[in-house]
C-alpha cells in the first residue's frame, strides 16, 4: 500500500493553456467526467449501500437495532480480539524479519541478492491462501515434516495464520522498508565516523531514526493486510475465528445481511485508521532527506555480509519452500505417502474444471484494460485542475484503499442486487467482477499513473499547443506515446492482482460465473487438496507468465519513452 501523494504544486504545472475550443471544452469534461462517475458508481454508492443496510433491522424497520444485537453477540467480540492478536503477532514478527531482508539488500554486500529479490516475489503471484496450503503440506498433521519426524503438528489456528499471514506480507513490508533506506544521506554517515562514531553508534543515532517513519508505514501495512485477509482465515484458520471469517458466517451462513453490514463497518474502522496512519508516515518519510542526498554505499565486511547472506537466503529460501511445495504437491500421487508423480490431479472434474481459470484471464483482461484507461484520463485531468478540486479528487480516489476487499464485495451486493435499479443488470455479470476487482486496487493504480504522468516533459506539450494542436493531439501525441510504459505497469498490475484476489470477489460469484482463487478454496473445503494445489500452479503459471510478457513490453516501451524526451 502506498500514500497518495498530493496534486503537484501550481508552479510545477504547466504554464500553457490548452485551446478551449467548443470540441476541447467536451474532451475534457469527457476526460473527467467518465472517470468520476464510474468512481462515484462502483465505489461511492457501494459504501453508501452498505452503511444504510446496517441500519436495516432483521425485523423490519431502520434503526440501531444491529448495532445493539452487535453488543449481545460474543462470537462479533471474540472474532475481533482474535483479529488484533493475529495482527499484531504478525506485525511484530514480519518487522523483523522485513528489516533483517531490507537492511541487508540496501546496506551490506551481501551474495544471493537477485535469489532473495526473486524470492519476495513469489506471494505476489499467487492468491493469499496459497501460502496457508504450502504450510499445510509441510507442517499439517498429514504433512512432510510430521511424517519425517513421527510426529502429528497442528498448523492450523493461530499459528498456522500469524505464519501463512507472515510470509504473504513481507513483501510489502521489505519493499517500504528498502524505500525508507533509500533515503539516507552517507554524508551524515561519514561525519559520525569522522567524529569517532562506532558502527552501532551510527546504526542507533542516524539508521534508526531515519527510518521511524518507514517502519510505522510498514507496521501499519502489515496490520491492515492481516486483518482484512480472508484466503489465508479459510484455509488454515481453522476454529480461530477472525473477522473476515465472522462476515463471511453472517452473511453466508446465517443470511444475517444487517449484521454482516454492522461487522463489514466494524472491520472498516481499523483498516482506514492504519491506512490514515501509514499515509501521514509515508508523506514524513518523503520528508526526510534531502534531493541532494547521496546514497549510502555498502562497504565489504565479511563477517557482516555473511551473516546476512544466512540470514535473507535463509528467509528467502523459507518462501521458496513454502511455495515450491505447493507446486510439487500438486504432481505427487498421494501426498506425503505416495511420493511418485502424477498428473492425475490436474484432471479436474469438479468445480466447473478450468472453467473458472479462463474466466479469471478475461475477468483480469477487462479489469486492467477498462482500469488503465479510467485511470489515465482521471490523472490527466487532475493535472489540468485547479489545486481545490484537484485535491479533492484526489482524495476521493485514495479512500478505496481504506477499504477491506471483503467489504467492498459485500458493499456491491447490497448496491446491485437491487430489482428494478437501473444498475441491477450489473449483478452477476463479469463486468462487476472486473470493476470490483479495479476499485479494490484503485488507488495503487492511481497514484502510479499520476508519477507516470509527471514525467511527461511540459515542453513537448507546449510544443503541440503552440503548433495549434488541440487536447486530441496532447493526448495522442504527447502523453501516451510518453506514459504507454506507465499504462503497461498499471495494467499489469492491475491484471495480476485480479487473477489472485479472492476476498473481493467472494460474494460476488454466481454458480454459472466463479473465478479461479475461489475454486482453489472450494476445492480445498471439499478436501480435494492436491487438486487445490495443482490449480494454483495453473493460476501461478498464468500470473508468472503474463508478468514477464508485460515487463518485456515494459521495457520497451520505458526505451522508446527515453527516445522521445530525448
Amino acid at each position: 500500500m502506498t500514500a497518495v501523494p498530493m496534486p503537484a504544486t501550481a508552479k510545477a504545472r504547466l504554464t500553457v493553456k490548452l485551446p478551449v475550443s467548443f470540441t476541447d471544452r467536451w474532451l475534457l469534461r469527457i476526460c473527467l467526467g467518465l472517470p468520476l462517475a464510474a468512481l462515484l458508481l462502483f465505489f461511492a454508492m457501494p459504501m453508501v449501500f452498505i452503511a444504510w443496510r446496517s441500519l436495516m433491522q432483521e425485523g423490519g424497520g431502520i434503526g440501531l437495532g444491529n448495532y445493539a444485537a452487535l453488543l449481545h453477540t460474543p462470537g462479533v467480540w471474540r472474532a475481533t480480539g482474535n483479529s488484533v492478536l493475529v495482527g499484531v503477532s504478525t506485525t511484530a514478527i514480519t518487522l523483523v524479519f522485513a528489516f533483517v531482508m531490507a537492511y541487508g539488500l540496501e546496506r551490506t554486500c551481501m551474495h544471493g541478492r537477485r535469489y532473495v529479490a526473486m524470492t519476495l516475489s513469489l506471494p505476489m503471484l499467487a492468491p493469499s491462501l496459497v501460502l496457508g496450503l504450502g504450510l499445510i503440506f509441510l507442517l499439517g498433521r498429514n504433512g512432510l515434516i510430521g511424517k519425517m519426524l513421527g510426529i502429528r503438528p497442528d498448523i492450523y489456528g493461530f499459528y498456522g495464520l500469524v505464519a501463512a499471514n507472515a510470509l504473504y506480507a513481507l513483501p510489502q513490508a521489505v519493499m517500504i522498508l528498502r524505500t525508507a533506506l533509500r533515503h539516507a544521506d552517507a554524508r551524515q554517515y561519514d561525519a559520525a565516523e569522522v567524529l569517532g562514531a562506532s558502527p552501532w553508534q551510527q546504526f542507533r543515532d542516524i539508521t534508526l531514526p531515519a527510518m521511524r517513519y518507514g517502519l510505522l508505514s510498514a507496521a501499519f501495512v502489515v496490520f491492515t493486510i492481516t486483518i482484512t485477509d480472508f484466503g489465508n482465515a479459510m484455509v488454515i484458520g481453522g476454529n480461530f475465528p477472525v473477522l473476515a471469517t465472522e462476515i463471511y458466517s453472517q452473511v453466508n451462513g446465517q443470511m444475517k445481511f444487517g449484521m454482516g453490514a454492522v461487522v463489514g463497518l466494524l472491520l472498516l474502522a481499523p483498516a482506514a485508521l492504519s491506512v490514515w496512519i501509514e499515509r501521514a508516515a509515508a508523506q514524513r518519510q518523503a520528508g526526510v532527506g534531502a534531493e541532494s542526498a547521496i546514497a549510502p554505499v555498502p562497504v565489504p565486511s565479511h563477517r557482516r555480509d555473511m551473516a546476512y547472506t544466512f540470514a535473507c537466503v535463509g528467509l528467502g529460501t523459507g518462501i521458496l519452500a513454502v511455495v515450491a511445495t505447493v507446486v510439487l504437491a500438486g504432481f505427487i500421487r498421494l501426498w506425503p505417502y505416495k511420493l511418485d508423480l502424477t498428473l492425475k490431479h490436474y484432471d479436474i472434474t469438479v468445480s466447473d474444471g478450468y472453467a473458472s481459470l479462463w474466466t479469471s484471464v478475461w475477468v483480469s483482461a477487462l479489469a486492467a484494460v477498462i482500469g488503465a484507461v479510467l485511470l489515465f484520463l482521471l490523472a490527466f485531468s487532475v493535472r489540468r485542475l485547479p489545486p481545490g478540486p484537484a485535491r479533492t479528487i484526489t482524495l476521493l480516489a485514495s479512500l478505496p484503499v481504506g477499504v477491506p476487499g471483503l467489504v467492498l464485495g459485500l458493499s456491491y451486493v447490497f448496491a446491485f442486487n437491487v430489482p428494478g435499479t437501473p444498475w441491477h443488470w450489473f449483478y452477476g455479470s463479469a463486468v462487476l467482477l472486473a470493476m470490483c476487482n479495479f476499485y479494490h486496487y484503485h488507488t495503487q493504480g492511481f497514484v502510479t499513473m499520476m508519477t507516470g504522468l509527471r514525467t511527461v516533459p511540459s515542453t513537448l506539450e507546449e510544443a503541440v499547443s503552440v503548433l495549434g494542436g488541440g487536447v486530441r493531439r496532447v493526448l495522442g501525441d504527447v502523453y501516451l506515446p510518453v506514459a504507454r510504459s506507465t499504462l503497461w505497469t498499471v495494467a499489469g498490475f492491475l491484471f495480476m492482482r485480479s487473477m489472485v484476489t479472492l476476498s473481493a470477489v467472494i460474494f460476488l460469484i454466481t454458480p454459472w460465473l466463479s473465478l479461479s482463487a475461489v475454486t482453489v478454496m472450494r476445492l480445498d473445503e471439499a478436501g480435494f487438496t492436491s487438486q487445490a494445489a495443482a490449480f494454483s500452479t495453473c493460476i501461478m503459471a498464468v500470473v508468472g507468465t503474463v508478468a514477464l510478457v508485460l515487463h518485456a513490453a515494459n521495457q520497451r516501451s520505458a526505451r522508446s519513452t527515453q527516445a522521445i524526451k530525448h
